[in-house]
This record gives C-alpha cells, sequence and structure tokens, in this order.
C-alpha cells in the first residue's frame, strides 16, 4: 500500500500507519476548535486518538498471533482511519480454527477494557447528574482520559462482533454457520449482512455524519470482496494447473533483440515470455512491463532486461496455489514445469478466463448438443 509510514515490526509483522490517518487526526482538531476548544483540549483529544490505536493495533496483534498458532502468517498491519487490517496470508478455512482467530482481537479490547473498568469509578460517573457529568468529560485529565479510553474499547467490542462482514462478528458469525453448512452459503449470508449494514451506515453518513459514509464504503465492498473470494476458491477447488495453462507459448532467447520481441507481441497475443537457453532451459522471464520500458531501444538484448529471479509452478499445483503466489509475489506470469521441462506458463489473464468458463458451466450447467 503506497504512502505509508512504517513504524517498526512485532514478531516479524511489519507495522504501518496509512497516510490518511492524518485526515483523522486533522478532523478531530477541527471538530475541538469548532467546540471552542484550546491547544490544552486539543492534545488530550489527540492524545486519546493515538492511545485508542494502540489499542486497536494490540487488537489486529491478537488476531496475527492467535493465527500463527495455525500456521498463518501475517505480512504487515496497517493503521487507517477506520481501524487496523493485519493482511493474514490466508483465512483459515476450518471454523473452529476462524472462530478463535476472529475473536482473539476483540478478545484483547476485552481485557483491556477489564483492566481499566479495575481503575475507573466507572460506576460512579455514571451516577453523576448531567452537569456534573458534561463539566466532567469536557475537562481534561487522566481520570477522564481513562475513562474515554474505556468507553472506547468497550465500542471496539461492540462494533466488531456485529455479525456481518468485514467485522470479526461476521467471521464469527460464517464460522458458525459452517458447522451447519457450506463456507460458500455461510459467507454468503455474513456477506448480505455486512452490505446491508453498509447501506444502513450510508443513510446515517447522509443524514448525521459524512465519516460514516467511509465506512458504510468499507464494509460494502469488503463484503463483496470476501464473498467473490470465497465463491472463486470453492469454485477453483481440485483444478490443476495443467487445465488453465497457456501450452502455445513463444519461447525467446537471450541473444533475442528488443525488436524482435516487439514484433512478436504485435503478431499475437502474448505479453510476458519464458526465455530460454539454446537446451531449453529457463533462463529468466521477460515482463510486459520491461518490454514497454525499453521498447524504444531495438538493439537491446532481451539478456539486458530479462527477469533472472523467477518462481516455476508445477504442472499439478492447484490453481488456487498460482492465485496465492500472484498475490504473495506481486507476478502475474509463471513458467510451468514437468519433470523440470518447460511445458507451458500461466497467467493471472488464463486463470480469470478458466475461472469465467467454469463459472457459467456451474450456473448453466454442461449442454449437451
Amino acid at each position: 500500500m503506497k504512502g505509508v509510514l512504517k513504524l517498526g515490526s512485532v514478531s516479524g509483522i511489519k507495522i504501518e500507519v496509512h497516510w490518511t490517518f492524518t485526515l483523522l487526526l486533522l478532523w478531530v482538531v477541527f471538530l475541538d476548535v469548532r467546540r471552542g476548544g484550546n491547544l490544552q483540549t486539543a492534545l488530550f483529544n489527540l492524545a486519546i486518538i493515538l492511545v485508542l490505536f494502540l489499542c486497536v493495533l494490540l487488537h489486529e496483534l491478537g488476531h496475527a498471533m492467535t493465527a500463527k498458532r495455525y500456521h498463518i502468517d501475517t505480512k504487515k498491519i496497517t493503521l487507517l482511519p477506520i481501524g487496523g487490517v493485519a493482511s493474514l496470508d490466508k483465512m483459515p478455512e476450518k471454523p473452529r480454527q476462524e472462530l478463535f482467530v476472529a475473536l482473539a482481537g476483540p478478545a484483547v479490547n476485552v481485557v483491556i477494557a477489564i483492566l481499566l473498568y479495575l481503575l475507573v469509578p466507572v460506576q460512579s460517573y455514571f451516577s453523576m447528574d448531567m452537569e456534573t457529568l458534561e463539566q466532567f468529560l469536557y475537562t481534561p485529565s487522566l481520570k477522564t482520559f481513562l475513562f474515554y479510553l474505556f468507553i472506547a474499547n468497550v465500542m471496539l467490542v461492540v462494533f466488531n462482533l456485529i455479525p456481518a462482514f468485514p467485522m470479526d462478528g461476521g467471521r464469527v458469525l460464517r464460522a458458525l454457520l459452517t458447522f451447519k453448512m457450506g463456507r460458500v452459503k455461510a459467507t454468503a449470508i455474513a456477506a448480505s449482512l455486512g452490505q446491508g449494514l453498509a447501506v444502513f451506515f450510508l443513510i446515517l453518513g447522509l443524514l448525521l455524519n459524512p465519516f460514516l459514509i467511509l465506512i458504510a464504503f468499507f464494509i460494502f465492498f469488503g463484503a463483496y470482496g470476501e464473498n467473490i473470494m470465497v465463491k472463486q476458491e470453492s469454485l477453483l477447488k481440485g483444478h490443476k494447473v495443467k487445465e488453465a495453462m497457456l501450452t502455445n507459448i513463444t519461447m525467446l532467447h537471450p541473444a533475442d533483440n528488443m525488436q524482435e520481441v516487439i514484433e512478436v507481441i504485435l503478431a499475437g497475443s502474448e505479453k510476458d515470455f519464458v526465455i530460454v537457453n539454446d537446451e531449453e532451459h529457463i533462463v529468466g522471464i521477460l515482463y510486459y512491463k520491461d518490454i514497454i520500458k525499453h521498447a524504444h531501444k531495438s538493439s537491446l538484448l532481451v539478456k539486458e532486461v530479462m527477469q533472472t529471479t523467477f518462481k516455476t509452478i508445477d504442472i499439478s499445483s492447484e490453481i488456487q496455489e498460482v492465485i496465492d503466489l500472484i498475490s504473495k509475489e506481486k507476478k502475474n506470469f509463471f513458467p510451468v514445469i514437468k519433470k523440470r521441462k518447460l511445458v507451458g506458463a500461466i497467467d493471472m489473464s488464463n486463470i480469470s478466463e478458466f475461472i469465467l468458463l467454469k463459472s457459467n458451466v456451474a450456473s448453466n450447467g454442461p449442454s449437451h448438443v
């Protein structure tokens, strides 16, 4: 993700803050000024936000550390104005594991809220009359700070446990439903609830607070994306690379020049190429972006442009493994081998076409002529 401030790492997990987080801080200061606040109240509110997001970070670390118990790594945690996102390599498919991973985050906030409850006389605050309580809440102090933090953690627990994607409660609901029905159907139910909640937040945002509109879009597209991803995984389950790979590929050589490469591109539909030596051993990959970058140098040799660090895919691998590799490596083209011999290639475009065709068959059923 572009525009992030890297804060370091915890247990090998990168911690980042997205640049839009500054918009939240500016918004908090703006609201304080509009209420007639001063420098002290502005700094007080900013401190609350910063410590609250420390709690959000601990929440996400709760997910990450629990996922690690099931051998699922987390690349990074990104803090956004609407919360945190832990980039797990994948979500556990076993419902029991997903249940524990989903509950781990809110459980952290529950522990924080309990500790604060023991430090702060919460009950005495709620027994105050409205005028005294209002004066207490608007007077910066350590007691007020801890009280706000207590309320915020309680709200984090309540909000995250709403049974709709992409909140933790949606994953809890899916895990529970998966015990009784398939993962695909369980995801569809939780995603539908998430999209319904997004519409509700959108209406509230238009009427009350524009910030809710941002949350609405996050929930809607998060739910939609999760539903599509799970359907795709179900559709691809059991399908091998050999079913979707490109077999009619042009193999280039290190001594070829860029003009020859451009002619091949214009004559067909290929964009990326496998580079082989005279013994037809793979020695590199020539990616389309590198071809475009050096297209004006017609005499430049392929060996000067090709990437020599690459991964290969075995023909017996599952297609889903390729998608996971594409996500991890940020590359969308891989040579396919069988017993160390090049037999083809696979890219995201061909996988997408395979998914589209299989989706059509699944929806309409096979036709018989």
